[in-house]
């Protein structure tokens, strides 16, 4: 059974509480970000996901990755506290 209405709370400070049931559902965690848009009969809540563009790598800086993941999954790496002994001597 799928529950169509939830009932949350609007605080002192205009917070307005979620249900739990409907974070689960909906996958939000405390910090996310949600939208609110009119509508003429009430307002819509909906999750949002958003990308800093300092966080997208270039298509280069994309290229650089898959080529380490390749290294990596044939073994073909070192662990930092070796590298970082053999720069120390």
């Amino acid at each position: 059974m799928i529950r169509e209405e939830w009932v949350g709370r609007v605080g002192q400070r205009r917070q307005v509480v979620i249900p739990r049931e409907m974070l689960e559902s909906l996958k939000i965690r405390a910090g996310d970000l949600v939208a609110f848009r009119k509508h003429a009969d009430g307002v819509l809540v909906q999750p949002r996901r958003v990308v800093d563009g300092d966080d997208v790598l270039t298509p280069a800086e994309a290229k650089r990755v898959r080529h380490g993941m390749a290294q990596i999954k044939r073994g073909r790496y070192k662990i930092w506290r070796d590298v970082k002994d053999a720069l120390d001597r």
